[in-house]
């Protein structure tokens, strides 16, 4: 029997893919759908329903993930080094290979068995790609892509809004703003992944607070399996702050920028699904 959260999933998935449907359909190339959603919002979960979802109605579906395309460990130490030390956690802008995203975007309207297309995968326990001989390989056109990820369709912030830092991290580590400059530059690269997009969803959180709480949870979760790398209370604090200064610009701007978003109640209830 499924859960609620499973039901919740089941029936917004469908309802997603009703609501684009008919443009999947008349679609003479993948249709690219862009899921965004800060940390704990669930969007993996959901694209894995709309890919069985989409299947089931007759639709050959990809989900990429952008997580997938963080570069290794070894490349960011690298950018800590030569950059600023900061870089060496995963997550911001500048820390993602974009260029090789967009090159599996343009190859897989061509996918076959004969020119299989084959896209990374990164092992957060490792904090680090799996070799390519363990890569995904696509070896059909897909009808539809979902690229789901935190913050996709974010656009970079003023530059007078970069100048006071937004928490400990920023203020001791970043004391001249270097790295948060940085990484807003890094943001105009991706924009040219962005405009891929056909249709962009949002998940909406209540808060930065809320978002705060879930990615706990999920590592709370992991700490209780013993996993590999599972961060304490201590260390998911301080990993939160490199995300906190663009999700809170997510959280005020990209709803006006999606054609649909998904609002979230504290316990991730759906409580609100507009169109644009």
């Amino acid at each position: 029997m499924m859960s609620l959260a499973q039901q919740q999933n089941e029936a917004l998935a469908g309802h997603l893919l009703d609501q684009y449907a008919g443009r999947i359909a008349r679609s003479r190339r993948p249709y690219i759908l862009g899921l965004s959603g800060l940390q704990g919002s669930g969007k993996s979960t959901l694209a894995r329903v709309m890919k069985a979802q989409a299947k089931a109605r007759g639709w050959a579906t990809e989900v990429l993930s952008l997580d997938d395309f963080y570069y290794a460990r070894s490349e960011r130490e690298a950018l800590a080094r030569d950059v600023h030390p900061l870089l060496r956690s995963r997550g911001v802008p500048g820390t993602h290979e974009i260029e090789l995203l967009l090159s599996v975007l343009a190859a897989v309207p061509q996918a076959s068995d004969r020119l299989a297309v084959t896209h990374p995968r990164f092992d957060k326990g490792r904090d680090t790609r799996l070799p390519p001989s363990r890569w995904p390989r696509i070896t059909k056109r897909p009808a539809l892509v979902i690229v789901e990820g935190w913050a996709l369709g974010i656009r970079p912030q003023p530059l007078a809004a970069l100048a006071r830092p937004i928490n400990a991290l920023e203020r001791d580590e970043d004391p001249d703003g270097a790295w948060r400059r940085w990484v807003n530059k890094q943001l105009r690269g991706y924009q040219p992944l962005w405009r891929k997009f056909d249709a962009l969803i949002v998940l909406q959180a209540p808060n930065w607070d809320i978002v705060r709480r879930w990615r706990g949870e999920q590592e709370e979760e992991l700490v209780a399996r013993h996993a590999p790398l599972a961060m304490d209370a201590a260390s998911m604090g301080r990993f939160l702050m490199h995300f906190e200064r663009l999700s809170r610009h997510a959280l005020a701007t990209l709803p006006a920028l999606a054609d649909t978003v998904v609002e979230y109640d504290d316990d991730r209830h759906v409580t609100g699904l507009t169109h644009g």
